[in-house]
This record gives C-alpha cells, structure tokens and sequence, in this order.
C-alpha cells in the first residue's frame, strides 16, 4: 500500500530542514574554531591593556604556576579573564615549571610573551657570606643567620628541630645541635632554611670524617673503653668548646673529662661542667621548674636540679646530646686528648684554668683564684703533667 502524497511531502521537508540544521551547525562550528584558532595563534602577540609604568612582582622560591599566576593578576600585570588564556599558553609551551624565583619587572601592556619570558629570565641571585664562630648553640646560630638576611628565626629553627629533615641528615638526636660546623659560608639570600641547615652539616661530615680517618685507632679506644659512638665524641667535644676559649688547653681539658669517665677511683661518674646546665636552660623546648626560673646565672637549685636532662652535676656521663657546634680543634681534642692524671679544673680569671689531681688541690685553688680573685699568667697550668 502506498503512502499517502501528503506524508511523503511531509518526510522529505523534515528531511530537508535536518539536513539544513547539520550544515549550518558544522558551519557554525568551523567558523567557531577558525575564529578561536585565530584567537589562539594572535594571542601570545597581542599587546596588554594596562599602562607603560614598571610592575614589580617578586617570584617566591618554590611557588606553584597556580600561585604566580594569582601573583600576576593581583599585581596588575594580567587582567583577570585572561588568567585562563595565560595558563593555557604557558602550558602550551611546557614553561610552567621554568619561572625562576626572585624579582620580576613587568608592564601592563606587554604581550603575553613577554610575560612569559620575563617570568623565565634567570635571576642574579645575591649571596651572602656568614662567620659562624666556634662556640654557638643553634639558638646563637638562628640569629646569626636572620641577622644577616637569611631566612627568618622562626624557619629556621623550624628546620632545626625537623625530625623528618634531621633523619635525613643522618643526625638521631632532636636538634641539629652540635652538627652545624662553625666556619665561613656562602649562601644565596633567597635559600630556604632547610637548604642553609643542610649546607651546615654536610661542613661539619667533611671535617669530622677527615679527622676520624686520622684518629681511626684513637675513635676504636673510645668505642671500646667507654662504648663511645659518633655522637658521644661530638657531645663530649662541644662541652670542651664550652670550657675554654684556649687552644692549648683543649686536649687537656677532654682529658680530664675522659679522666673522670675512665678512672675506676672516680666516684660518681660527675662531670660536674656548667655550661650543660645552663644549655638545659635556654635550649631545650621543655625546661625544668628550677630551669623556668634561670636568669642567665647558676644558683643552687640549678645545681641540684635532677628534672634537667643536661645537668652534669646530678647525672653521670654525657649529658643528652651536644650543647654547642664545635670545630675542629675542640673534635680533635677528643680524638687526641693529652694524657694526666688530672680530674680537675678551675677558671684563673686569665681565660686560662688550673688543673687538679685531688680535690684537696682543687679546692685550694678555688680558693685561690675564686675566692681570693687571683689572677694566672695565662698558661695553662700544670699542662705539662703526665
């Protein structure tokens, strides 16, 4: 049966329309393409709307193209509808990750290449050179490196009590305490305070291997007499560091503290120093009662406070861990102490100490130098006693 001729008109005027509606669409569709393809291919070339005047943006170290992206619309350099475009571009280009940190001059009516170029052009950077001096705790370190424009104190001390970051330097304790080698550096003013802690240790492992590898019998005895490792000759050599400014007298004052851990006739195993006490004082995040109420000077119940960890009066043996960064000479004296038979030392107001066998000795000079005011000659006395 045939259809009748009004349906089949019908059917074929839909036929017709349909067949207009797909060609219009795909005509609409190239010209929609061609246009933005034109859009695309003129846009990295296209002037900016804003102003001839200098725009500074500074470039943080680590930041995310997301984040200098913000940093650029914010600034003024791109207006906001085209952050789109900008990030399409520089993706296109596979320059996302080349933006160089530092600072940036830009103007608002650069072209979009511009931009971009400028994003990647390699900064000067500044370098600084920072004297760590023999003797500081990290806290001393902290601020000598803010001081001198690295970093903030907040980073980094931040940095130096990083479990995770410390473990990666290779040190157990809970500080960087005793590993941050005191020298001359050059750093680069934007480096981060991991980047700074890390160049610091890796000074302190040179030195301190070369010396090892000097002393390798001497390190063996120390492991085998008093079950030293690594850590204890650094600990050990920061409280030398601490107790005397005198060169000559650093192998004799590590051997009397190795006198006292030695000797079988010295009871308790004391090493009675002050500078520990007051490094568990000042450093430490958890402090004492007796240590809350520390003003910069030992009284008695510091020294017999037992809730600080570092009080080498009350605990035997090495406190906790280093409480300075000692150099070379301090590290060697451990490794190379001068032999005596001495286990005691007091100040002789000079910069000097004199040394003690008995504690009838010591206590005479003590006396002497303490009480009385005495004043030494500024050699080491007794430093010729075997």
């Amino acid at each position: 049966m045939k259809r009748p001729w009004w349906k089949l008109k019908r059917s074929r005027l839909w036929q017709r329309i349909a067949f207009v509606a797909v060609v219009a669409t795909a005509v609409f569709g190239v010209c929609t393409l061609r246009t933005a393809y034109d859009a695309l291919m003129t846009y990295p070339d296209r002037p900016g709307l804003g102003s001839d005047a200098a725009i500074e943006v500074v470039i943080p170290p680590g930041a995310s193209f997301p984040q200098v992206l913000d940093l650029l619309v914010g600034a003024g350099v791109l207006p906001q509808d085209e952050a789109t475009k900008f990030r399409l571009f520089v993706l296109h280009k596979g320059a996302a990750r080349k933006v160089t940190a530092g600072k940036h001059v830009f103007r608002g009516d650069m072209t979009p290449t511009e931009v971009l170029d400028e994003l990647q052009r390699k900064q000067k950077r500044k370098s600084l050179s920072v004297t760590i001096a023999e003797g500081k705790n990290m806290l001393e370190v902290v601020q000598i490196l803010a001081n001198a424009g690295l970093s903030s104190p907040a980073e980094l001390e931040a940095a130096m009590r990083d479990t995770t970051l410390l473990g990666e330097l290779g040190i157990s304790g809970e500080t960087a305490e005793g590993y941050m080698f005191p020298d001359t550096y050059q750093f680069n003013v934007d480096d981060p305070a991991d980047v700074i802690l890390r160049k610091l240790v890796a000074r302190h492992r040179e030195v301190y291997a070369e010396l090892r590898r000097r002393y390798r019998n001497e390190a063996q005895d120390l492991a085998d007499d008093l079950q030293f490792d690594d850590n204890d000759i650094v600990t050990l050599a920061s409280i030398v560091e601490k107790e005397t400014g005198a060169k000559h007298e650093r192998p004799l004052i590590a051997g009397v503290f190795l006198n006292r851990l030695r000797f079988s006739s010295f009871k308790p195993k004391l090493l009675q120093t002050d500078p520990t006490i007051i490094y568990g004082c000042t450093v430490p995040k958890v402090k004492s009662a007796a240590c809350q109420k520390f003003e910069g000077r030992i009284r008695r119940i510091h020294l017999r406070d037992e809730e600080n960890p570092y009080n080498t009066y009350t605990h035997e043996g090495l406190p906790p861990g280093p409480i300075t960064n000692p150099g070379r000479a301090a590290l060697e004296a451990v490794f190379a102490p001068k032999k005596s038979r001495f286990l005691f030392f007091v100040a002789r107001n000079d910069g000097t100490h004199q040394f003690s066998k008995t504690e009838a000795e010591h206590e005479a000079a003590v006396e002497l130098y303490q009480r009385q005011g005495a004043v030494g000659d500024g050699s080491a006395a007794g430093a010729s006693d075997e």
